[in-house]
């Protein structure tokens, strides 16, 4: 079983690095590096949201043709994997066992966000600072906040001019939504979800904020290993 990992807005595969001790043997961990950071941050930045997925479905399709796999996308990632599903589906390729969708309402939902990536650097990076999840060390450096600017700015653009479509076919795998108890998104907006696909359906809550992903490493990958180990 594969499991293929999305990250967040401004986050790189690393952010996943860390599963790999806790994840049961039988799931090969298999981060996605998004252009423009880690090892790919001489490549150009998306356009948009439909050129980052024709990207990611381009770098794993070899890897999905034989073998089992789910996906597991965090905010931003979330999204991605929700289209990333709906492109596998249209190119009739095998499709996941599962999807985990992290920290993310349905696209269904409007984002009510204003558009940040238009704002100067130094509000932007007010405002990408208040959302919470940047490293400390990253805030107090302003050489890495110089770097980490461009990566932000082009994610939130591929957010904020995301235009929803509501599909003709529902999620034909099981779907797992996770959430931070602090996040400011509602219970309600997340149990929309399961509109979205018509098979099992279940929603676990988290301690911490919106990026409770990075505090609950154990308690996330305790789910995955459950429900894609078994």
């Amino acid at each position: 079983m594969k499991l293929f990992c999305i990250p967040y807005a401004g986050g790189s595969e690393v952010i996943y690095y860390k599963w790999k001790r806790y994840l049961n043997s039988s799931i090969y961990l298999e981060p996605i590096e998004l252009k423009g950071r880690g090892k790919r941050f001489n490549e150009d930045f998306y356009e948009n949201l439909e050129e980052a997925v024709e990207d990611i479905l381009g770098n794993i399709k070899d890897n999905i043709l034989y073998d089992e796999y789910a996906i597991y996308g965090h905010s931003m990632g979330s999204l991605l994997a929700y289209e990333l599903y709906y492109k596998i589906n249209k190119e009739n390729l095998r499709l996941p066992k599962h999807i985990f969708f992290s920290g993310y309402k349905p696209p269904s939902i409007p984002r009510k966000e204003r558009q940040i990536y238009l704002l100067p650097d130094d509000e932007f990076i007010k405002e990408v600072i208040e959302l919470g999840g940047t490293p400390q060390e990253v805030e107090e450096s302003k050489e890495m906040l110089q770097l980490f600017t461009p990566i932000l700015r082009s994610d939130f653009k591929m957010l904020d001019k995301y235009i929803y479509k509501k599909k003709k076919d529902k999620i034909k795998c099981d779907i797992s939504v996770l959430y931070g108890k602090e996040d400011d998104i509602t219970l309600e907006d997340l149990l929309e979800w399961k509109n979205h696909g018509d098979k099992g359906f279940k929603v676990y809550n988290f301690e911490g904020n919106h990026f409770f992903i990075n505090t609950n490493v154990e308690n996330i990958t305790k789910i995955i290993n459950t429900v894609l180990a078994n």
